[in-house]
């Protein structure tokens, strides 16, 4: 199984495409990797979201990138995610048989955290990528304490982070910064895409 350093490499922003059509979706993400932004998650939080990620998986086959499944809070989805074609899961929250069901079916997981004894259990299952969620709220100043306890944790940071306020988080310690709803504003893409 091929993991998040691998699949993440060095890329600094990832693109979340959260309740959009199949072609939206398709449409932005064409976008997104044009702009030169590789990472892609597509949540599936409810059923109606399955296609997009499918359309997603398909688009990004031709073109020879990978796409997530976010929003997998259940060992369900992680195998609706698998079976959709996902590379890797994305959960709001940590939990354990999310995780396992996700490692069993050949997909690393990035599990969410708030806390200090989140990320401790997250590092004690093996994890060394988490999603920092929600990071807005979080802010900054949590990347860079929490780095202290756990240096050899990597952060992505996600919910609500704009392309304005992203490099005050890569600067404070995150490897990647996520984006999904401030990219109803076009000019998103744009400023993201120096990021890289």
């Amino acid at each position: 199984m091929t993991g998040f350093d691998e699949l993440f490499g060095d890329h600094r922003v990832m693109t979340i495409l959260r309740g959009l059509s199949p072609d939206e979706t398709v449409d932005l993400a064409n976008r997104a990797w044009d702009a030169g932004i590789e990472l892609l998650e597509v949540p599936i939080g409810t059923p109606e979201m399955v296609p997009a990620l499918a359309a997603a998986v398909k688009a990004g086959a031709e073109r020879g990138k990978l796409v997530g499944a976010g929003t997998v809070v259940t060992p369900e989805q992680v195998r609706v995610a698998a079976e959709a074609g996902a590379r890797y899961t994305v959960a709001p929250g940590l939990d354990l048989t999310v995780l396992a069901a996700s490692l069993a079916a050949g997909l690393p997981h990035l599990p969410g955290v708030a806390t200090a004894t989140e990320v401790h259990q997250a590092r004690r299952a093996g994890c060394t990528w988490v999603k920092a969620f929600p990071a807005a709220a979080l802010g900054p100043a949590w990347f860079r304490a929490i780095r202290g306890p756990f240096p050899d944790i990597h952060y992505v940071a996600t919910g609500g982070i704009t392309a304005e306020t992203a490099g005050q988080f890569l600067a404070a310690g995150a490897q990647v910064v996520a984006v999904g709803g401030a990219l109803s504003d076009p000019a998103q893409l744009t400023l993201l895409s120096a990021l890289r």
